[in-house]
């Protein structure tokens, strides 16, 4: 015996006649319980929900050999690596990876076998378990099975309860208490040595985001550069070196000997330099375009599941996945009768997403509100996106990087988390640094550090405390200052472009930046309805929904073809965008400086045309296979609009200089001493960028940064409030909320507050006995029986849902889904095994206890006081729990009875159910 104090030891007490009946005589099938009422319809929350997070088939964890039949009927488990955040490559497609545990402890894995194997490997040791803990804290003033479990929740919350698999999503309340017991225990240490560690530990959050701002600098100017050199060989080359764009090989000379168009270079006979060049053009704009699409396909994964998200990239033209048993408003099931379970029933086709297409904003909104998506912001997504997005920005089409530099920012945030235990085992905690690592993608992709903040803030953070605002502004900074060191640009600025006015706006001109406004934010409107039906019709045809590099191909012939002839239109979005907001100078060869009104009515006709071109591009471009942003191309097809309306004016006051509004305007000085149509044009851009994401302060930000400019805020500002409104009037949902919707992202909007008439109760559906774990008769409960109310969960589309624990209709406690399949893993023998569910009534004194580990007691699982409500309270209370507290569920109580549980999907799926009965 040890000397000092002494361990009891855990000992179960006589198991009566009704606990001792042979658990081998349970079939290991996914059937109802025998004792399950006829009558008790019990509709899952996850499965009411048409946007469940898919799973693959969960298979037993059992080593009888009789069970192999069973297995043989269900698809195989995927290889789980929890070391990995990267989906690895089987078969052309990609396998999942879990994430590391989200506490402060020690990390352990959990691989499962591919096929074949049935006992599963050991690799987490709980030498110290809860109810090793719990023994010797009750000691001899344990009190009975009722106070065990809810007295020592303080040490449930420090021990490695909780993980997240794919497609499930965080829980915040436990992991806020568990960074707050870490904490606790961190300080406890009053001497030197823990002052040190609490001061490393509180440096850890300022290093990370310091180490992300500068490589998501290095990683910005890598993009910006190699994108530059490669753009203009579509058009020719330079002798002095390949490397060099037009722009420096020829140093805006007009006469430039040293670059060699196609043309120049290669001679057929009967074909004409011309068309030399525009063959060249098209083929090396469908070569980019096609290899960036390559790439992006590479990264393809395909979710084997129950239950289907529609797609996880920015695909308007996703199916819906919806399966016979679709849930009513109230979350009750119809086509499952008690009879039939979810694996008679219909199941939809596999989801396949490319996490390396499209931008990725709206996704990372989605996971930055608590959704785990495993790979996303892996290392492999973060490499084929950068490559894919100089290719596809190199080719000419009509899309921008600086959306994929928030995804591209995101992961290299996610990956840097690796670093810091505190971040890489806590979910919450990780996503303030992916707040702060998207606002660093902001500040990169238009040089502006303080937008970058306040776009995280508006857009894209669901959670951002204020000691959060403080590390986002200086992650920001860090990769400002850091680009400002790698000089991309060659000016010695940060900004894309900078633009200066030198003449103050007029009075007059208020009204036509209000109508600018409008223009943008109805321009903005239309856009997303345009994409909308493009996505539905085209994108849905067979051939192009299985072959997305026809479409690809397609789209980059048309782009090839219709922006050859237009020189606005072959330019690059950022230095189109910068000669249409930039004023008119002496040496300017823009061809966007007019000196008559007979050459505005020529440029007013080649910008009209190069607008319907861009919008026409803008729209189809929109959602295809390659790594492409949409905040730069919006405001360039605003900037057309702006600048023919800014030459328009211009018109006016040259052929009518006598109307009042203009006497006050010099009569010499040219067309631009009284209008400069550069700032219509970036006024314009921003109504329209407006529109089309809906960003507001963030925006008027953007737009002051890149002008410097204080004169014409109030001007940008304006216009950027009417958009909104406009906007707003004409199409309530944003392009990155309208993918959110359409592809069914479990995301609970909490910036809309719905106005609810109904309460809880309304949306609770009725308890069904495989949805609970009963242990009024016995503490102790089969494994087979607890694998089939798990099996159940999985088949239903909830993995991370959870099993309520009852006694007597009381609700004692409830397991996750995620935990109770951790310790059944665990187990060596299912068939004979009974699983401890309570405290047990009697303890004795021994050592060997504490060394050794129980893989039969469940309760180190159990949460002993999950969040309950009344059945009768109100859906704004329900509302506020969601949001607020970031709950996965939430138990239902009628007079202190347990009366059902609902999911965070299910009522998700209830909320945009009654914003489609209000659109009706």
């Amino acid at each position: 015996m040890r000397k000092g104090n002494h361990l009891p030891r855990l000992t179960f007490a006589p198991i009566s006649p009704e606990m001792s009946r042979s658990t081998t005589s349970q079939h290991a099938s996914i059937i109802l319980d025998e004792q399950d009422e006829e009558d008790s319809v019990y509709s899952p929350p996850g499965l009411s929900t048409g946007h469940t997070s898919p799973t693959a088939i969960r298979r037993l964890h059992s080593a009888r050999a009789s069970d192999l039949d069973l297995r043989s009927r269900l698809p195989s488990r995927l290889l789980i690596d929890e070391q990995s955040s990267l989906l690895a490559h089987q078969e052309g497609s990609r396998n999942y990876s879990y994430t590391a545990p989200n506490t402060s402890m020690p990390r352990f894995s959990r691989r499962q076998s591919a096929a074949g194997s049935l006992r599963q490997p050991k690799n987490h040791s709980r030498s110290s378990s809860w109810g090793v803990r719990l023994a010797a804290a009750v000691g001899s003033n344990w009190r009975g099975n009722d106070g065990g479990l809810s007295e020592s929740k303080a040490s449930l919350f420090t021990d490695e309860r909780v993980w997240y698999d794919q497609f499930t999503s965080t829980d915040w309340v436990h992991d806020s208490i568990a960074d707050n017991f870490r904490v606790r225990d961190l300080r406890s240490r009053k001497d030197l040595r823990g002052r040190i560690y609490a001061w490393l530990d509180g440096a850890q959050g300022w290093i990370l985001v310091a180490i992300i701002g500068c490589i998501t600098a290095c990683v910005a100017y890598f993009v910006d550069v190699t994108e530059t050199a490669i753009f203009d060989v579509k058009e020719g080359y330079c002798t002095n070196g390949w490397y060099f764009n037009k722009r420096k090989c020829c140093f805006d000379e007009e006469s430039c000997p040293s670059w060699k168009t196609w043309g120049d270079s290669m001679h057929f006979t009967g074909v004409g330099k011309e068309t030399i060049d525009l063959l060249a053009y098209v083929i090396l704009v469908v070569l980019f375009a096609a290899a960036s699409c390559i790439l992006t396909l590479s990264t393809k994964t395909v979710i084997p599941s129950s239950f289907s998200l529609s797609t996880l990239d920015e695909n308007l033209g996703a199916d819906s996945q919806r399966l016979n048993g679709e849930a009513d408003v109230n979350g009750r099931k119809s086509a499952v009768s008690p009879d039939q379970t979810p694996l008679n029933s219909q199941k939809p086709s596999t989801m396949i997403y490319y996490p390396a297409a499209g931008s990725g904003v709206a996704e990372v909104k989605v996971i930055l509100s608590g959704f785990v998506v495993h790979g996303y912001l892996g290392v492999q997504t973060l490499v084929i996106k950068t490559l894919g997005l100089i290719l596809s920005v190199a080719s000419g089409l009509s899309l921008g990087k600086e959306g994929p530099f928030v995804h591209i920012a995101t992961c290299i945030g996610n990956i840097a988390c690796r670093m810091f235990s505190k971040y890489n085992h806590n979910d919450a905690k990780r996503r303030e640094v992916l707040s702060a690592s998207a606002a660093s993608g902001v500040a990169v992709a238009f040089g502006a550090p303080i937008a970058g903040v306040l776009f995280s803030l508006e857009e894209v953070s669901y959670y951002f405390p204020p000691k959060t605002v403080f590390r986002t502004f200086f992650c920001c900074i860090a990769a400002a200052l850091s680009l400002k060191f790698l000089n991309p640009y060659g000016t010695g600025k940060i900004v894309i472009f900078e633009v200066r006015y030198v003449t103050d706006w007029r009075f007059f001109e208020m009204i036509i930046f209000v109508l600018l406004g409008v223009l943008g934010g109805a321009l903005g409107a239309l856009f997303i309805k345009a994409s909308r039906v493009w996505a539905q019709t085209f994108r849905r045809i067979a051939i192009i929904k299985q072959w997305p590099m026809l479409e690809v191909v397609l789209v980059a012939t048309i782009t090839g073809l219709m922006s050859f002839w237009n020189r606005y239109t072959k330019l690059a979005v950022t230095e189109l965008l910068f000669e249409l907001a930039s004023p008119c100078g002496r040496d300017d060869t823009s061809g966007l400086c007019p000196r008559s009104s007979h050459e505005i009515l020529e440029v007013l006709w080649y910008l009209f045309t190069a607008f319907i071109i861009k919008s026409f591009l803008t729209t189809i471009t929109f959602g295809i296979k390659v790594p492409a942003g949409i905040y730069v191309p919006s405001m360039v097809v605003g900037g057309l609009l702006g600048r023919l309306v800014g030459h328009s004016i211009q018109y006016i006051v040259l052929t009518h200089p006598n109307v009042a509004s203009f006497v006050n305007c010099p009569a010499q000085g040219g067309p631009e001493s009284c209008v400069t149509p550069g700032v219509y044009a970036l006024v314009a851009a921003g109504a329209t960028m407006c529109g089309v994401t809906r960003l507001s302060v963030t925006l008027a930000v953007i737009l002051f940064e890149l002008t410097g400019s204080l004169d014409h805020v109030l001007p940008f500002s304006l216009s950027v409030l009417v958009a909104k409104w406009t906007a707003d009037a004409l199409e309530p949902l944003s392009i990155y909320d309208l993918l959110t919707e359409m592809n069914s992202y479990p995301f609970l909007d909490n910036k809309i507050r719905p106005v609810f008439t109904t309460e809880l109760g309304d949306i609770t559906p009725r308890v069904r006995s495989e949805r609970i774990i009963d242990i009024s008769s016995s503490p102790l409960v089969p494994a087979l029986k607890l694998r089939r109310k798990l099996q159940y969960l999985h088949d239903a589309g909830e993995i991370d849902g959870g099993l309520p624990i009852l006694r007597h209709g009381v609700l004692v406690g409830l397991i996750p889904a995620p935990d109770l399949e951790f310790a059944l893993d665990k187990l060596e023998d299912e068939s004979d095994t009974l699983c401890l569910m309570a405290t047990v009534p009697t303890f004795h004194s021994t050592e060997e206890d504490e060394q050794d580990f129980d893989p039969t007691d469940f309760t180190s699982y159990i949460d002993p006081a999950p969040v309950a409500l009344d059945i009768h309270s109100p859906m704004d209370l329900v509302y506020q729990c969601f949001v607020k507290l970031g709950l996965r569920y939430i138990c239902v109580l009628r007079d202190g009875q347990y009366a059902g549980l609902v999911h965070k999907k299910s009522f998700v799926k209830y909320i945009r159910q009654l914003e489609e009965k209000k659109e009706h």
